[in-house]
């Protein structure tokens, strides 16, 4: 049976995210290789974008931000005009300790210099266009960020606060995206228009911290390891449209959640079942990479309203972590032929716990949310599945017939559960009133159950 504190841990973890929410931003990270996806950039737990090295994995203690061509002082606001740099391990602009700043319409450009550490540019904000660091609080209205180069992220907030409005990121550099935070940074972001070629358009890394979005439109291509969202941190976004167009959709690291609201997500994930890496194809990800850039515990995912679309692979995959899975009024597309949810081992080849011992523990709450397709729980894994509120559930259970470690379904007086296979759990809780066979054997604990 799954144990009462993961859910209280994971709420802990939402409560801390909301409570964030005064603002008007939201927060990312990378993950799975940003420590997030499939077997290349942002992949998790494996190597990181454009250098095949996982994104965090065996960081010195020592942090490394180098330095900025443009150093804003306190008060200071900048209006208009470009600034610029091309020189390794310099941020264009750069606000450091306990400052207030802001920028208004202003250009800035990273078209050149690379960082001289994947590590520090993840963690630390080295070499990104715009970097906030060491309790500075940086207002960014409109304008444009452009980041070319090697290890240059957008607008970073590591230890900081950042709150920025209307303005139009693009990142296209090896082990760089979009907007982030680390090292306990805040960022609010409202409105923006945010591309990234390699890694998460959202994103946070070692340190985590809080995002908070609030509208606008996220994107990645040309990486089957660049999330829409990759968090190792508190992550909220609301009335915002988010899609990768070769990855996974969604990431989420550890002791970390994502909340969205409201919101259109989508991802296609490069991949194909059954290839030779063993790699699950899947939309939205919940596992440990053990790389150390987030904390074990119970990851959180959250959905209410909205759409969620799957173009290609599982829509949830959970794998060496627990988690709590929270769907409410959301409009769900699954990919042909894939399943609503695997919760399973992996191999061990990327660093994700032990084979044979690295199973997945998920709690899956829905509440007057309709949702269709199988579901895989295998022997070292656990499921508790809830259906309230008025949900229906369509689609059969371990119809193979395997013996998860632990496998429970609740249903509640006003939910449905119609199988569309012969179906195995280890325990039915609400009786069979709501369950509708339809042809199919439903099997509890080992023994075929009748009406």
């Amino acid at each position: 049976m799954l144990a009462r504190t993961r859910l209280t841990t994971a709420l802990a973890a939402l409560t801390l995210a909301l409570a964030a929410c005064g603002g008007a931003a939201d927060d990312a990270s990378s993950g799975a290789a940003d420590a997030s996806a499939p077997p290349d950039a942002e992949m998790p737990g494996g190597d990181p974008p454009g250098d095949g090295a996982a994104p965090g994995g065996g960081a010195s203690g020592q942090v490394d931000t180098g330095t900025g061509a443009y150093l804003l002082s306190d008060g200071e606001t900048v209006d208009g005009g470009t600034y610029a740099s091309v020189d390794d391990d310099e941020n264009a602009i750069r606000a450091e300790g306990a400052i207030t700043a802001a920028l208004a319409g202003v250009t800035v450009e990273k078209t050149g210099g690379d960082a001289s550490s994947s590590d520090a540019s993840s963690f630390y904000g080295l070499n990104a266009a715009v970097l906030a660091l060491d309790g500075a609080d940086l207002t960014i209205d409109g304008g444009t960020v452009t980041a070319t180069a090697e290890g240059a992220n957008g607008v970073f907030a590591y230890g900081a606060t950042i709150t920025i409005v209307d303005t139009v990121i693009d990142v296209s550099g090896g082990n760089a995206g979009g907007i982030e935070v680390a090292g306990g940074g805040t960022l609010y972001a409202t409105d923006l228009t945010v591309d990234a070629t390699v890694k998460a358009a959202i994103r946070s890394d070692r340190g985590g911290g809080t995002l908070v979005v609030d509208g606008g439109t996220y994107r990645t291509s040309g990486s089957s390891g660049a999330p829409a969202i990759y968090s190792t941190a508190d992550i909220s976004v609301t009335d915002a449209t988010l899609t990768a167009e070769d990855s996974e959709a969604v990431v989420v690291e550890g002791l970390n959640s994502v909340t969205l609201t409201d919101s259109d997500v989508t991802g296609d994930m490069d991949g194909t079942y059954g290839d030779a890496t063993g790699e699950n194809v899947h939309n939205v990800m919940l596992y440990q990479s053990m790389s150390g850039d987030a904390e074990e515990g119970t990851s959180s995912f959250t959905l209410t309203g909205g759409t969620l679309t799957s173009l290609n692979g599982d829509m949830f995959y959970v794998t060496n972590t627990d988690c709590v899975i929270t769907l409410s009024g959301v409009a769900l597309t699954l990919a042909d032929g894939a399943d609503l949810l695997v919760v399973a081992g992996n191999d061990g080849a990327r660093g994700w716990g032990t084979a044979g011992a690295n199973g997945g523990v998920a709690e899956v709450d829905l509440g007057g949310q309709t949702a269709v397709g199988d579901i895989t729980v295998d022997e070292i894994s656990q499921l508790s599945l809830s259906l309230a509120d008025g949900s229906d559930y369509t689609g059969a259970i371990n119809s193979d017939g395997t013996a998860a470690e632990a496998l429970s379904v609740a249903i509640d007086g006003t939910s449905t559960w119609t199988l569309t296979g012969d179906s195995h759990v280890t325990a039915l809780t609400g009786g069979l009133d709501g369950v509708d066979l339809n042809g199919f054997t439903l099997y509890v604990d080992g023994e075929a159950v009748t009406p």
